[in-house]
């Protein structure tokens, strides 16, 4: 199977630069950086010891950010390395004014780029976040005797299925896992099924955050302050026009409607704002609006990390990649802002989350437009949950200390 596997990253490869040339004219990829996936390092290393940590992509990125600031108040830590995928996460990264901490984009998984970039970097521990599972890089870890951890880990029934139907292959690969730590039950037995054979549930990262609301934010809040605000979270396509029928549902009830809507990816802000003016909705973009006009009706959110501060202001939030076969995204952010949670059918992802927030009765399933209209309504003035934002952060900083638990025990 492995052979499968390396003629198949052969391939992407020997075509690398075509696609390498698509991302960048979309936008997706870093042009000064993007050689960083083929170890042309932009960084020099010197440090034997190293922490490395990956995550794919904005999520995995910000469910480790707690971690990171753990380990750079260490003083036996000297450097740490984090990886990920995709330019936006990069981005999200550069925010931070970390000392110690440096991003590299991860390499192509063929065996002779993670051996590079393994030399290269010399970390002590390698710790990946969620399902990032790359049979090379592993390989030559566990060769080289450096203990893998998984944190956060999540695997669907979807992924698990696909890794069983290579069972030499999937067992080989997954009993190197030194420790995982999952999210979840589910993954729990998933992982046991595969062969990892040291688990131990800790939790979900994405349960720990800081509130936005604490913030004495006047400019931001004044600009907002005349505005009944419907939030519209981690849209996926089809989803912003959708929430765009909904808006038009509102109007003749809510005068002073603004919906927000924080896309997913945010260089699909043209296609979002040319499909709601198809349907006869004026949008503003968040880079471009100093002061709100009067005639705007959707306002796109087209920055990453700033979603918290609009959660802030509302008092519902539609988080997307739920209508759509995607598997739903996390609503533990806008929760935690004590907004009560719309979501579609499609939440395997975060399946748990959403039936613990069922069950605080502060979320509702909605199936169509008008049932959307109807919950928005009848939730208008629904009051902020501060029982629930403080049970979410409790829950949070426990699952922080468990990982930070198990992590120093191999550091």
């Amino acid at each position: 199977m492995f052979i499968f596997y390396n003629i198949f990253f052969l391939i992407i490869l020997i075509i690398s630069p075509i696609i390498i040339i698509v991302r960048i004219f979309l936008g997706k990829e870093d042009r000064t950086r993007f050689k960083e996936k083929f170890c042309f390092f932009s960084k020099r290393n010197k440090i034997n010891g190293i922490i490395w940590i990956h995550g794919a992509s904005v999520g995995e990125i910000f469910s480790i950010i707690p971690i990171v600031k753990k380990f750079e108040k260490d003083k036996k830590i000297k450097k740490i390395l984090i990886t990920s995928t995709t330019k936006s996460s990069s981005y999200i990264l550069s925010k931070y004014k970390f000392k110690k901490t440096v991003h590299q984009f991860y390499p192509l998984d063929l065996n002779i780029l993670t051996k590079i970039f393994i030399d290269h970097w010399k970390p002590k521990i390698a710790i990946f976040v969620d399902s990032e599972i790359w049979p090379n890089m592993f390989n030559n870890l566990h060769k080289k005797n450096i203990p893998i951890i998984l944190i956060n880990a999540r695997i669907t029934k979807k992924s698990f299925n696909r890794w069983r139907f290579f069972p030499k292959f999937s067992k080989k690969l997954f009993e190197k896992i030194t420790i995982a730590l999952p999210q979840n039950m589910e993954t729990k037995k998933y992982l046991k099924l595969l062969g990892v054979k040291n688990i131990k549930t800790a939790g979900n990262l994405k349960f720990y955050g800081t509130s936005f609301s604490n913030n004495n934010n006047t400019k931001f809040k004044k600009k907002f302050n005349k505005k009944t605000i419907l939030c519209a979270a981690s849209t996926h396509k089809s989803e912003e026009l959708f929430v765009g029928k909904v808006h038009k549902e509102l109007k003749p009830n809510i005068k002073n409607l603004l919906t927000v809507i924080i896309p997913r990816h945010i260089n699909r802000r043209k296609e979002i704002a040319d499909g709601l003016l198809s349907i006869g909705l004026n949008s503003e973009l968040h880079t471009e609006c100093k002061k709100l006009r009067k005639n705007t009706e959707v306002y796109i959110v087209d920055t990453y990390g700033e979603a918290s501060k609009f959660y802030s202001l509302s008092r519902l939030t539609f988080v997307g990649g739920s209508l759509i076969p995607h598997g739903g995204q996390n609503p533990l952010e806008p929760a935690r802002e004590g907004n009560y949670i719309l979501f579609g059918p499609n939440t395997a992802n975060f399946k748990e989350v959403y039936q613990m927030l069922e069950k605080l009765k502060i979320a509702s399933k909605i199936k169509s437009i008008s049932n959307m209209k109807n919950v928005f309504l009848k939730k208008i003035n629904y009051s902020r949950n501060s029982r629930v934002s403080k049970k979410l952060n409790s829950l949070g900083n426990k699952i922080i200390n468990k990982n930070m638990l198990e992590i120093k025990k191999l550091i």
